[in-house]
């Protein structure tokens, strides 16, 4: 095994036993721990990093962390601990326990963390809704049952699990294998995925293609390997996320989606996957503002409104106010046949003239250019015909890009 520590987050002044115990079953496995103390109030409990050296990573220093007001110093130790973590070189990988406030705490830092790191947080909320800790990361989290005050025959069972599961992880790295060939980023719903299959089929000759789920945290995380140089083009076919954006569903992007596509001027092939549907939980939990909406259960947890008109008119300023804004080579093709496989003829969705108003609104905000264009096609977006002309036009675009040209197989 390398050289190097497992990092144990947590408040010392709270959550001392715990700690230690995950400390003592990581060295009975020989690995080293290092218990990193975040609390935010003075206590006696040893620690080998404590926290007034995490605080004084703070801009501002210590005095920014321990204010007196519980709520300015989670947000500010977080704040440090996320500048103090990225500043060490010996992490083998992070493990945290928390509450409601520490989950809060260890998230920030533990997102900024590199993809690959092994991460893992023992929470109490592990069971609700993880979206804001985990992000677009690769953090796991688990259900810790008990509150953490103190051991007991369960927690004891439940921190040991979690030790030994990181120090499996510590042990059996993995060492990726190298490709040449060059990564791009795609985006998949269940509606849209005989489309993207085929693109993948096509590209994946050249290309290593790695698909996202469209559902918020997916999208996110595409554009943030491609902000790290990992992703080197886009075909987004898959721009349901839009829709949980406009209307409050469950899977929403933020206002940033397609920033790393301005950021990053890469060639981008764009679609309208699933803009013809707003996610829902399960059907009890649907607003009442949108009774006598069209609805479809996809499944006993999740609920498909059809977008109307003017929401999907919403989505094509919104999605074209970025394509302007984006200065590589950008091509979106709009499927005339549907946008998903429940908008077609006979389908519960289908509704052309809601399509229609996406595309007029699109087409009346976008400025095209040679480099940046509106493409419509005859085609529902799974039919054969539109996946294969993606792929080809996707290929095409990123030949002509001379930076990608370069570092082509």
């Amino acid at each position: 095994m390398d050289s190097g520590c497992v990092y144990i987050l947590g408040t010392c002044d709270t959550k001392h036993a715990e700690l230690d115990y995950i400390a003592r079953i990581l060295r009975e496995s020989d690995v080293t721990p290092r218990i990193i103390d975040i609390s935010t109030r003075e206590h006696a409990a040893p620690a080998d990093v404590s926290a007034r050296t995490v605080a004084g990573f703070h801009p501002g220093g210590q005095k920014a962390v321990f204010t007196g007001d519980r709520g300015r110093s989670i947000g500010a130790m977080a704040e440090a601990l996320r500048l103090y973590l990225g500043a060490r070189t010996d992490m083998l990988g992070v493990i945290a326990i928390g509450g409601s406030g520490g989950t809060a705490l260890v998230a920030p830092a533990m997102q900024a963390l590199p993809l690959g790191l092994p991460k893992l947080i023992v929470s109490t909320i592990a069971s609700g809704n993880t979206a804001p800790y985990v992000g677009g990361t690769d953090i796991m989290m688990l259900y810790s049952v008990t509150d953490m005050e103190g051991l007991n025959r369960l927690s004891r069972i439940i921190l040991c699990n979690a030790a030994h599961a990181m120090t499996g992880m510590v042990r059996m790295k993995c060492v990726p294998q190298p490709d040449p060939r060059p990564a791009i980023g795609l985006t998949m719903f269940g509606v849209t995925t005989p489309c993207v299959d085929r693109i993948v089929h096509q590209l994946s000759p050249q290309f290593d293609c790695l698909v996202f789920h469209a559902t918020g945290t997916g999208g996110r995380a595409m554009e943030r390997l491609a902000d790290e140089g990992m992703i080197r083009g886009f075909v987004d076919v898959t721009l349901t996320e839009y829709c949980d954006l406009v209307a409050g569903g469950i899977f929403p992007c933020d206002t940033d989606r397609l920033g790393a596509v301005i950021r990053t001027k890469r060639p981008y092939i764009g679609s309208c996957g699933g803009l013809d549907m707003i996610n829902f939980g399960a059907r009890a939990t649907v607003p009442e503002c949108y009774r006598g909406r069209i609805f479809v259960e996809h499944n006993p947890q999740i609920t498909l409104m059809r977008t109307n008109a003017d929401e999907c008119a919403a989505m094509g300023r919104m999605i074209g106010q970025q394509l302007n804004q984006s200065m590589g080579e950008v091509r979106f093709f709009y499927p005339e046949g549907g946008f998903s496989m429940l908008d077609r003829p006979g389908a519960p969705f289908y509704d052309p003239e809601a399509d229609e108003a996406f595309y007029a609104a699109l087409e009346h905000t976008v400025h095209q250019t040679p480099r940046r264009r509106l493409i419509r096609l005859p085609h529902a977006i799974n039919d054969p015909a539109f996946a294969d002309t993606l792929a080809h036009a996707f290929s095409d675009i990123f030949k002509e890009n001379p930076d990608n040209a370069q570092h082509s197989p």
